[in-house]
């Protein structure tokens, strides 16, 4: 069976009529280490989510909440973010390989048409923006 949503736990921060912060704690794989403590290593990142405040659902600051995605969403993001800028890369250097450049040429190629590829991802931003929402559920 597939998975058919991202679901992290999140902590309610702040609600407004518009929208609802929600702050995720993401945890390093070492972080549920035993030895984390000791070793120094272990990594927690916190992120905050805006989601849409739904009318029905009363939330307060504090509450635990899931911060759900559907799946789809994710691996679209992935290809996005890792596979299209990748294959890009290799493109890159392997079209100017064959046309010719040398490997510190094709390579500066290469790099260009990643970050010209993160630009036009910066520059449609908003749009991205709008296809990502997140929901969040009370804790089951």
């Amino acid at each position: 069976m597939a998975k058919e949503a991202i679901v992290h736990t999140g902590k309610i921060v702040s609600v407004n009529p518009q929208f609802t912060m929600v702050e995720i704690v993401s945890e390093a794989a070492c972080a549920s280490c035993h030895a984390a403590g000791l070793c120094g290593i272990s990594e927690y990142k916190t992120k905050a989510v805006e989601v849409p405040t739904s009318p029905t659902v009363y939330y307060e600051p504090g509450e635990e909440v899931d911060v759900v995605l559907k799946a789809s969403m994710g691996h679209k993001a992935v290809w996005l973010a890792y596979v299209a800028p990748l294959v890009l890369l290799l493109a890159g250097i392997l079209l100017a390989l064959r046309l010719g450049a040398g490997e510190g040429l094709a390579a500066l190629v290469a790099v260009c048409a990643v970050a010209l590829y993160y630009l036009g991802i910066y520059l449609l931003r908003d749009k991205l923006q709008d296809e990502y929402i997140f929901t969040i559920r009370k804790k089951q």
